[in-house]
């Protein structure tokens, strides 16, 4: 029986951005059996934007919402994964540009008991108001538009190189990663006491790692272009840190506020 892969998009009310993410979504190799945004609490424009997707993508796009009351994309991310039978779940944020080979990376990448994390290129500010009006999704280690130029390059068999490891890694990413929604489901999810940036993507891949689920970075495969935008406010940064300090200290695996309400 053939494996089902959905595609996680996280927004918050940023349709400019959304609307190239989509539009390099739809320009994949290999597509997704299903496409599923997590928004945040996004404004009119934004839905109107994902409808208009909905008509002229090849595969279904499935749109969750909830209110804005802060940063609670844990939240919405645990509805978006308890919303899909897919087996498998590549994410990205909603300001991450895929190259075309993507989402075929990640699939043939894909390990038993192990997650996946790429890397991304930052998108110069300087062109940001370009890319979004053009509608740019394809570049090169000789665009302009980029910077971390080598991490642009698509080379499959490098990529081979790289095996699964045990240790969570620095290099990991939370807007460029792949998992079994099996083991995700059994660690409850992304933990929503994680409110306001930071810490909860890194918390759940490190959740995962106390339950023996192994690592694996995709280099030279798998590729992201960061789209360049002020920074979030990091007011809860701090409590945050010491949530996953926590985890790290008492080797956490399941945590209660977690994804099996949804289910």
């Amino acid at each position: 029986m053939k494996l089902k892969t959905a595609l996680l998009i996280s927004t918050y009310n940023w349709p400019a951005a959304l609307n190239v993410v989509l539009k390099s979504a739809m320009s994949q190799s290999v597509m997704p059996d299903e496409i599923l945004i997590a928004d945040d609490g996004s404004m009119e424009d934004t839905k109107a934007l994902i409808e208009s997707y909905q008509q002229k993508c090849v595969v279904p796009i499935k749109h969750f919402w909830q209110e804005d009351l802060g940063f609670r994309k844990s939240r919405i991310l645990n509805q978006a994964v308890a919303g899909t039978e897919a087996d498998y779940i590549i994410q990205v944020d909603g300001d991450c540009i895929m190259h075309e080979k993507f989402v075929e990376d990640h699939i043939k990448g894909r390990v038993k008991e192990a997650y996946l994390y790429g890397a991304r290129v930052n998108i110069l500010p300087d062109f940001v108001a370009e890319v979004l009006e053009k509608g740019i999704i394809s570049f090169g280690y000789f665009s302009k538009e980029i910077k971390n130029k080598s991490r642009s390059l698509h080379i499959p068999f490098f990529a081979s190189f790289y095996k699964v490891h045990q240790s969570y890694s620095d290099k990991f990413r939370g807007c460029n990663v792949s998992f079994w929604r099996k083991d995700f489901i059994e660690i409850n999810g992304y933990n929503e006491d994680y409110e306001g940036w930071g810490r909860e993507d890194s918390d759940l891949v490190i959740r995962m790692g106390n339950k023996g689920v192994k690592a694996k970075r995709l280099r030279y495969a798998g590729i992201v272009f960061h789209i360049h935008h002020k920074i979030n406010s990091r007011a809860n940064f701090e409590k945050n840190d010491e949530m996953q300090n926590q985890t790290i200290a008492n080797k956490l695996v399941w945590i209660e506020n977690g994804v099996d309400k949804y289910l």
